[in-house]
């Protein structure tokens, strides 16, 4: 069922004490169906994700990806100031050439660089950027 849609309440024969009953009764059936679609429309396709028990959206309500929206970086703010990962972060492999030519690098940014700048010989690292340069950080030990 898809979400309730606003265009569907009609209040015509409702927003008069001289509106006709029996003239309102479609307006108030129709409002009626859109108020049943929000209602089912709790964790549903093209609904709404619904909060469990504890106030909290269920991981089968999550999507596997967020994007922001167009020319706008995703942000994550929580209120401790510190963002959890409880497994792997994965940064997606980016050239220095890649890394170099961005136009949005800001004082912090981490990335991987695939083949690690000047300084480490083509192998992979970890870069910062220190607000003029990319600075590797070059990979130790196998574990």
């Amino acid at each position: 069922m898809a979400w309730g849609n606003p265009a569907n309440i009609i209040t015509t024969n409702l927003d008069s004490g001289t509106d006709s009953p029996a003239s309102a009764r479609a307006n108030l059936k129709s409002a009626l169906d859109e108020l049943s679609a929000v209602i089912s429309g709790r964790n549903t396709a093209d609904g709404v994700a619904g909060l469990d028990a504890s106030s909290k959206i269920s991981a089968t309500q999550l999507p596997d990806e967020i994007n922001s929206s167009a020319a706008t970086d995703l942000t994550l703010d929580p209120t401790t100031g510190k963002v959890k990962l409880e497994e792997i972060l994965n940064l997606k492999p980016q050239t220095t050439a890649q890394l170099n030519a961005r136009t949005d690098k800001a004082t912090g940014d981490v990335a991987y660089c695939s083949d690690g700048g000047a300084d480490s010989a083509g192998v992979g690292c970890i870069a910062v950027y220190d607000g003029a340069d990319w600075r590797s950080i070059q990979l130790g030990n196998t574990l």
